[in-house]
């Protein structure tokens, strides 16, 4: 269970990571080649599709952060985990819930995000 808890760690770090270089080399070694990224807002497949898609949500919401809203839930090579959206210690602006499967070599196969709390 603390692999998983560590993994979504990094996951939601690298959602925070706005160096280009550095959050592209954690995609890589975080995610599978393959893997996708499913939310409300659209499907990103592959590690350049994800890698853009989180760029365009920092974009979007600049200077706000991705935190951890509790403990991750997981099983086999699945994790569950709400994670909050906001600026650094204050309110959360938007809060998510996801589910991220992993594949046998220890990387994010997929990822199926829902959002349970928007901007208006």
């Amino acid at each position: 269970m603390s692999d998983i808890t560590e993994l979504v760690g990094r996951y939601l770090r690298t959602w925070n990571e706005t160096d280009p270089a550095a959050r592209r080399a954690a995609i890589d070694e975080l995610w599978a080649e393959d893997g996708t990224y499913v939310d409300p807002m659209g499907v990103a497949e592959g590690r350049d599709a994800i890698d853009a898609t989180i760029a365009a949500v920092q974009a979007q919401f600049a200077g706000l952060t991705f935190s951890l809203a509790g403990a991750v839930d997981a099983h086999h090579d699945i994790a569950r985990f709400t994670w909050h959206l906001g600026p650094a210690g204050g309110e959360a602006i938007v809060v998510g819930f996801d589910v991220a499967v992993m594949n046998g070599d220890g990387r994010i196969a997929s990822v199926l995000g829902f959002l349970d709390k928007v901007p208006a």
